[in-house]
């Protein structure tokens, strides 16, 4: 099989790449990353801290923060609880006068700008200045404070491209998440090369044809409310149009397909092949399929066998529909479905 190409550029926390710039000179090098997505992508590496100027080793830094009770609006029931507002900073473990919380939001919303290449973004997870979510918030006095948040750095870069396929590589192990996750990311590099590349109201009916059995298996209602937008056509402004529908897009994918959904999708799909198909054949997938529903096999199997369905019998719409093959075979994401 031949070596898959690295079109992909993905950001990466640095320590994931075995980088020694953690607090205490170590990393935290992940098998995952290095040793099966190095060959698909290309990496930004990037680490925060080391880039604000804290060099390693170095103490320690952590989330503080605090709980304050919000005043009650009128008309609020008299027993409602009052709204609760985190206030966080990320300062030493040992000295609190070291205050990194602007730097590092400062350092976000810089590097979001930088890397508008990339089509996603691992980060390592549980780091005051990198983790996507859950960081361990403490009292000033150290004690757990009994609640979480992200990482400064990763809160503000996600802020500046709310869009953009971020994870954690700790979720990564988690099957679902990870195919949602590397879905989207070849979705977002589709959405760069196809339609913002050369971007026409044309390009925005092909791409949206293309994807109409992934949105399906994502967010059923998604592809009527993402051609609502698309109908719109020469009435709206382009680049509006673009950006609504993109939005739409995006948000339909983070939605987790499930057996229920994927059961649904290869029964549409099913429907374009059924009558250049004979009876067995035919019967073989639809056991393949309930196989699945049942989870007695992965997504892989009736997959396989619907593609080849579709290469030898299927029109060049279904043919050159994303869902079928949403990333490369090579990565094994339906393996584990």
């Amino acid at each position: 099989m031949p070596e898959p190409e690295k079109q992909i550029t993905l950001g990466v926390s640095s320590c994931l790449l075995g980088h020694k710039v953690r607090y205490n000179g170590g990393h935290k090098r992940s098998s995952f990353c290095v040793n099966t997505l190095d060959n698909f992508f290309h990496f930004e590496p990037v680490c925060p801290e080391m880039a604000i100027g804290l060099g390693t080793p170095r103490e320690p830094i952590r989330l503080v923060g605090e709980l304050a009770e919000t005043s009650k609006t009128s008309g609020q029931s008299s027993s409602s609880a009052p709204d609760k507002l985190l206030k966080i900073r990320v300062v030493g473990t040992e000295d609190a006068s070291l205050d990194v919380t602007d730097a590092l939001e400062h350092y976000g919303h810089e590097m979001s700008d930088q890397l508008s290449h990339i089509c996603g973004y691992i980060l390592m997870q549980k780091s005051p200045s990198c983790g996507m979510e859950r960081v361990k918030v403490y009292h000033e006095n150290g004690h757990p404070l009994g609640e979480s948040a992200p990482g400064a750095y990763a809160k503000a870069f996600m802020e500046s491209n709310p869009l953009l396929p971020v994870e954690e590589e700790g979720r990564l192990h988690d099957p679902v998440l990870c195919e949602n996750f590397f879905t989207r990311v070849y979705a977002y590099d589709r959405w760069q090369k196809m339609v913002l590349a050369h971007p026409s109201y044309a390009a925005l009916v092909d791409f949206h044809s293309m994807h109409k059995y992934m949105i399906m298996a994502h967010y059923p209602q998604g592809y009527e409310l993402l051609g609502q937008i698309v109908a719109k056509g020469s009435k709206a402004p382009l680049e509006t149009l673009l950006d609504e529908y993109f939005q739409g897009f995006m948000i339909a994918l983070k939605r987790r397909a499930n057996r229920k959904s994927h059961t649904n999708t290869m029964m549409h799909i099913l429907g374009y092949v059924k009558k250049n198909v004979d009876s067995k054949e035919r019967n073989q997938l639809l056991k393949l399929i309930e196989e699945y529903r049942q989870e007695m096999v992965p997504l892989i199997a009736p997959m396989t066998m619907l593609r080849h369905f579709i290469e030898n019998h299927g029109s060049a719409y279904i043919q050159n529909q994303t869902y079928l093959t949403p990333h490369p075979d090579q990565l094994g994401l339906r393996n584990r479905l």
